[in-house]
């Protein structure tokens, strides 16, 4: 008899050859390969996309199906996205999802959109991983269980995730605005879906959609990041290649929307605050060379600061605000633009400046300056997007919707080689009135229509593509605690007493992410001065002694780098994206606008403006008014302390009483390097030029104030559970928090995180999530966490729960929160769930290792508390050998019946009783 090894290596040697013929005969075959990216086939019509990222710790499985709301027919508006929540509800050998994905510690998501519906994972890079990943997403394809039980839960999650974008008045105007400019394609319908067909749908309805649309010849899987390309096609071929096809074909939508014939015009009624104005144009398909073209008239018109409509409406103060969205669509798209104008400001007027804006283009052309402008800022974003290989992997699928994946690259090169006489011909043929709504419609006697050529010949204009010079891939980093440290150098720079922390390694694109952190001053010295640290650190974008704000944005375009600036009391902080190339020429222009900032009175009002807007449209908003009322309910600080809760009224007032002279003055006094300064950069870079530059820039600009952080110490939150009273609005939220006295230094930690996670983590496999959303099927969105002070004399530390839901499930809502809280304490984890969140955790750490601006920020924090990376190792060691009696332990020290939570409700409630009494916003 043979012994096991030699069965074993001849059983290997035969999976070998089987693998390897896989990839070499008949199966998957290459079809295309452009800048990286390269395209397989199966013989099932299944299309692979890979792209190899070495540089990337992590694997990205990203699957698109060719089928969105583009494709619901009558009575199934909603169906596609719909179908993407029960996808999550499992097959036979994968009965939970939810619960996989969080034991993976994956970030994973589900998206439709008009033309596609689109399944991903992120994770750890593990072969084994890959492996699960791949058999998930081939199992789902065919085998999920689309069953009437878990529609009846799921639908009315679905129509709560309706009723949350009710709530938004720009999102019902821009949907009640492509309704009424679609006749008959389903563009003009929201693919969130109707109420009704949302209620009503028949389950073998939806069985049936799923049977016609999932398959593999209607499917393109993409894989990004660290893996084997051999062994991965092995892989995908093994889990995807016996899955064949049904029978019937598929075939496309015939529907073809029909010229305008006039404008038209919506107006819209309902409860709000903040006025809008918004306009949108029939435009060609993604795939169409006009789209190119109109997407840089769009940027022209809305960039901010230098756009036509920004400077005609916000530089003006007609408007706090504008933003413009156009779907990269399969089909003839449509392009949106919104203008946000405060109650104080004119609504006709600022309509009348928005048209007659847009009227103008025809005798006002794009200039060439205006052109390369928009030029570089649209590259700068697609350069920084076609670097992240994550992100990549999921960004492909809007390209994959409208046709062909390679179209991304072609729309890039339309962007670079695109001339103003095509834009402002394209700017002639379709801004114009009657290929407009905006309202109420127009007769006219001569009626000037546009036709929007149809998609054609995808096929033909992707064939020959090639593409550019792929990006080289980087390296593979090690995201090991061990690694980190030994790669991490680390010290004081000798002028000017900088704490830094540097990895240097090789990113794919040579990038490099760096972050420069100022800290000054003591809570004494910080009374009283409002939201002068806000706004001085927002303004230093905004213009310098040498550059004005469009000089500043111009040259970032160029550099295709970003640099953004965030401060608080006594704080600022310096976010800089960039290469390595021109890391250094981005960093003398943060360092100017850092040291010789202008503080311009017109920007500043602007920026106020903005802030007042939003503060107006948040007034009625469930989520905002909640979240201001648990503040204040737990403010223990007396009005000017740098901590103290601000009510709406007095951040009003303090956004009001901001001025040039107090920004000048907080700079002036709070600027500088002094003793708690940190830099810290991550990728390619020269390291010793890095610390001779901010050793010389900054050797003279110091601060005579000494940094102590502010006290915050541990205090018992108000036991509360109060109604606010939210009229029309369709959605409801309840946010609870539980304060208890901890740090991460504690021998608890571990276990808190563990006991977080399930109760209120993962992805929709919580204790909360799963009785308010899998099991009672009220809450969209439901979940909480555990949060621990870093502080180990401050030992502030608390726990929050939260939930959103229609209005008439707030009592369900109450009992699901008292009820979960109740039995976490008193029965405790199981085994099962401590295996699950200690590998999900493990593994999530691991993640957000391989994360270089996550990486900087643990940097970061562990410059100012004076440890290193063994700090975290040895949490992860502990959460590894963590007992069941160990979190059981730590949640009945904890946690707290429900009824010793702040909470507070805000929706449009009915017959909802609290005994405390009811506050209303008008």
């Amino acid at each position: 008899m043979r012994n096991h090894t030699q069965l074993f290596r001849i059983a290997f040697a035969m999976l070998l050859c089987l693998s390897l013929s896989l990839t070499t005969e008949a199966q998957i075959k290459k079809v295309a390969s452009v800048e990286g990216i390269t395209e397989y086939r199966l013989d099932n019509g299944l299309k692979v996309l890979l792209f190899p990222d070495n540089s990337a710790q992590t694997i990205t499985v990203n699957i698109t199906y060719m089928v969105g709301s583009r494709h619901e027919g009558y009575g199934e508006k909603g169906m596609a996205h719909l179908l993407e929540h029960m996808v999550f509800k499992g097959t036979p050998n994968h009965p939970n999802i939810p619960e996989e994905l969080s034991a993976r510690g994956a970030r994973p998501n589900g998206t439709t959109w008009y033309d596609r519906t689109n399944y991903f994972e992120t994770f750890n890079a593990t072969d084994e991983n890959l492996d699960w990943a791949l058999d998930l997403e081939s199992d789902r394809m065919v085998n999920s269980y689309i069953a009437k039980e878990d529609l009846e839960s799921e639908f009315s999650v679905v129509r709560n995730e309706f009723e949350s974008g009710e709530n938004s008045p720009s999102r019902v105007l821009m949907q009640g605005v492509a309704s009424a400019a679609y006749l008959w394609h389903n563009y003009g319908q929201s693919t969130i879906g109707n109420k009704s067909d949302i209620e009503r749908v028949p389950i073998e309805n939806l069985q049936a959609f799923y049977k016609k649309y999932y398959r593999p010849d209607n499917a393109i899987l993409m894989i990004t990041g660290k893996f084997d390309t051999e062994k991965t096609l092995a892989l995908v071929e093994k889990k995807f290649g016996p899955i064949k096809n049904p029978e019937v074909e598929l075939k496309d939508i015939p529907t073809i929307e029909p010229a305008q014939d006039g404008e038209k015009r919506v107006t819209l009624n309902r409860v709000g605050d903040l006025q809008i104005v918004s306009a949108l144009y029939h435009v060609p398909a993604g795939s169409h060379e006009d789209a190119a073209a109109l997407a840089i008239a769009e940027q022209v018109l809305t960039d901010e600061p230098s756009g036509r409509l920004y400077k005609a409406l916000v530089d003006t103060q007609k408007s706090s605000g504008i933003w413009s969205f156009t779907p990269f669509t399969k089909e003839p798209s449509f392009l949106y633009m919104n203008v946000d104008v405060p109650s104080d400001k004119s609504l006709a007027e600022a309509e009348t400046i928005f048209l007659t804006t847009l009227d103008n283009l025809a005798n006002n052309p794009i200039t060439e300056a205006e052109l390369n402008r928009a030029k570089a800022n649209m590259l700068k974003r697609m350069d920084q997007i076609f670097r992240n290989s994550s992100y990549l992997g999921t960004y492909m699928s809007e390209f994959i919707g409208a046709g062909d994946w390679r179209l991304a690259f072609i729309f890039r090169d339309r962007i670079d080689e695109m001339t103003v006489d095509k834009v402002n011909e394209a700017i002639k043929k379709y801004f114009i009135p009657t290929n407009r709504t905006v309202g109420n419609f127009i007769p006219t006697k001569n009626p000037i229509r546009v036709g929007i050529p149809h998609t054609e010949n995808v096929e033909a204009l992707v064939a020959n593509y090639k593409g550019r010079e792929a990006l080289d891939a980087g390296e593979a980093f090690d995201v090991s605690y061990e690694n980190i440290q030994s790669t991490l150098q680390s010290g004081t720079l000798p002028n000017t007493n900088i704490e830094y922390g540097l990895i240097k390694k090789d990113n794919r694109g040579k990038t490099v992410n760096l972050t420069f952190t100022l800290r000054t001053g003591n809570v004494d010295q910080l009374m009283n001065k409002g939201l002068a640290a806000r706004y001085t650190a927002r303004m230093l974008n905004k213009g310098t002694k040498t550059k004005s704000r469009q000089d500043i944005e111009d040259k970032l375009s160029a550099l295709k780098s970003s640099v953004y600036f965030n401060g608080s009391n006594g704080r600022v902080t310096a976010s800089v994206n960039s290469t390595e190339e021109n890391l250094m020429e981005t960093l003398a222009l943060m360092t100017d606008m850092l040291k010789n900032p202008i503080f311009d009175a017109t920007e500043l009002e602007k920026l106020k403006t903005q802030d007042l807007a939003s503060l107006e449209e948040s007034k009625s908003e469930p989520q905002s008014v909640v979240s201001r009322r648990i503040g204040l309910l737990n403010n223990r600080y007396e009005k000017g302390h740098p901590l103290y809760r601000m009510t709406l009224d007095e951040e009003i007032a303090a956004i009001n009483a901001v001025n040039v002279a107090d920004l000048k003055s907080y700079y002036n006094d709070f600027y500088g390097v002094n003793n708690s300064t940190s830099l810290v950069a991550i990728g390619n870079m020269d390291e010793e030029a890095v610390k001779t530059y901010f050793d010389k820039a900054y050797a003279d600009f110091k601060s005579d104030k000494p940094y102590t952080e502010i006290s915050d110490k541990f205090q018992n939150n108000r036991p509360a559970n109060e109604k606010i009273l939210t009229p029309d609005k369709k959605n409801a939220f309840t946010l609870g928090i539980l304060s208890f006295e901890g740090s991460e230094y504690d021998d608890d930690y571990a276990a808190l995180q563990v006991a977080g996670e399930i109760f209120g983590g993962g992805f929709l496999n919580s204790r909360i999530a799963g009785r308010l959303r899998q099991k009672d099927g009220v809450s969209y969105g439901a979940g909480g966490n555990v949060g621990v002070d870093s502080n180990k004399d401050d030992k502030n530390s608390s726990m929050y729960i939260y939930a959103i839901y229609a209005p008439e499930n707030a009592a369900k809502v109450q009992q699901g929160f008292k009820e979960e809280i109740a039995r976490y304490i008193a029965e405790g984890i199981t085994e099962e769930e401590l295996k699950n969140a200690v590998s999900g955790w493990v593994q999530e750490q691991n993640v957000s290792r391989a994360k270089d601006n996550e990486l900087a920020g643990v940097i970061n924090t562990n410059l100012y508390l004076d440890r290193d990376m063994t700090f975290q190792k040895n949490v992860e060691d502990r959460v590894k050998k963590l007992t069941v009696q160990d979190v059981n332990k730590v949640i009945k020290k904890y946690f707290k019946d429900y009824e010793n939570w702040t909470v507070v409700n805000g929706g449009d409630f009915d017959n909802f009783e609290i005994n405390q009494a009811d506050k209303k916003v008008d």
